[in-house]
């Protein structure tokens, strides 16, 4: 550039200076800032609902949700005491959450045009639930998994319940009368699961249970007299146009 086209410029534009750069600098700030944040992919419906439930979403927001309210990937939903949710995925697969239980939607990635990109993965911090695998478990069954501190759930074209108790199992009846031991425990009504951590691997078919006290001690199968099995209401477990639902029990009310 010559001395005489220099000379035609403005003078901010010949000589950057500290006002420049600062203006530079806000007008990218300011291009950030409506850059709109990627939307978290729905993974499926609340469709029953008895209480309270909430859902802390990736984003760090906080909802309460009702049914027909969506379930997003990344949330963590919360179940309240006394309160029983009931989740539709997009795959059709389908869970019940027990009172005072977190579950977070880790991933989910489903479409049913691409078997490849399958990928769904569920992390229960605390409480219960019972669970039935949809199409993905279908097709691509390692491709879904149940995360606790103790064991990972492994399906194979499952309906399961599962239980993770931490000292707050005491409301749980059993055969000797006294609470269930802490750690995880499963039990199968149809297909199977493994189950599974670092200490070892056992899988669990349909009408067996299973329990892993913590994730240094291996899985194991446990008798039916001392199983525990995850049931719930009536008016949570039935599908509409009859059939048995999921979980549902031999009486009006869960028997945990």
């Amino acid at each position: 550039m010559t001395n005489q086209h220099r000379k035609k410029l403005p003078s901010a534009l010949r000589k950057p200076g500290a006002g420049v750069i600062r203006a530079v600098l806000a007008a990218l700030a300011v291009g950030l800032v409506w850059i709109p944040a990627a939307h978290a992919a729905t993974a499926g419906q609340i469709t029953h609902l008895s209480g309270t439930l909430s859902a802390k979403r990736a984003d760090g927001t906080s909802k309460l949700l009702a049914v027909k309210s969506e379930v997003l990937e990344g949330d963590v939903l919360g179940t309240e005491a006394e309160t029983y949710a009931r989740i539709k995925f997009n795959d059709g697969g389908e869970v019940v959450m027990r009172p005072s239980t977190q579950l977070k939607i880790e991933n989910y990635a489903y479409n049913a045009a691409k078997p490849e990109s399958d990928n769904i993965v569920m992390s229960m911090f605390k409480g219960g639930l019972r669970a039935v695998t949809g199409l993905v478990g279908k097709r691509n069954r390692e491709k879904v998994s149940f995360q606790t501190e103790t064991a990972t759930i492994g399906i194979r074209g499952t309906h399961f319940g599962a239980l993770l108790c931490q000292n707050d199992c005491g409301g749980v009846p059993t055969t000797g009368g006294q609470p269930p031991p802490n750690g995880l425990h499963v039990d199968v009504t149809s297909g199977a699961i493994v189950l599974s951590n670092k200490a070892g691997t056992v899988q669990i078919n349909a009408g067996q249970f299973g329990f892993a006290a913590n994730a240094n001690t291996a899985p194991i199968p446990v008798p039916p007299q001392q199983g525990i099995q995850v049931t719930m209401p009536n008016s949570i477990s039935q599908n509409k146009g009859g059939g048995r639902g999921i979980g549902k029990g031999d009486d009006a009310e869960c028997k945990m």
